[in-house]
């Protein structure tokens, strides 16, 4: 995807195409991250093991298939990486899932963050 311009001179998003998830760096947000993201629908899910924090967003209103975004940072900004579990992890202890990382779905759910964020 092509970089998006600027509604603000301190906000943007720029979606990149990883190998593995949709990247979609944000430059500055309005308001909290953790707000911005139960905003768009999204619950958080903190895993007691490492201490990452991602958020969760269920299709139909079950577990699966959801959306999932894992926050990173940089020196642009905020790193929202996204992509579609299909299903949970087939194996116990392992993180193996039926995951979309790009395509329509994952796309239109990139515009609709996108919408979001710059209201």
């Amino acid at each position: 995807m092509r970089p998006s311009s600027p509604s603000t001179p301190t906000q943007f998003l720029i979606f990149l195409h990883s190998n593995i998830f949709m990247d979609i760096i944000i430059g500055e947000l309005k308001q909290n991250l953790r707000y911005a993201m139960r905003e768009a629908g999204y619950m958080e899910h903190r895993y007691f093991k490492s201490g990452q924090i991602s958020y969760e967003r269920p299709l139909q209103g079950i577990d699966y298939p959801r959306f999932h975004i894992y926050i990173s940072f940089n020196n642009a900004g905020v790193v929202l990486k996204l992509h579609l579990d299909q299903k949970k992890p087939s194996y116990m202890g392992t993180s193996a899932h039926g995951g979309e990382y790009d395509g329509e779905i994952v796309e239109q759910e990139v515009k609709r963050i996108k919408n979001i964020l710059l209201k």
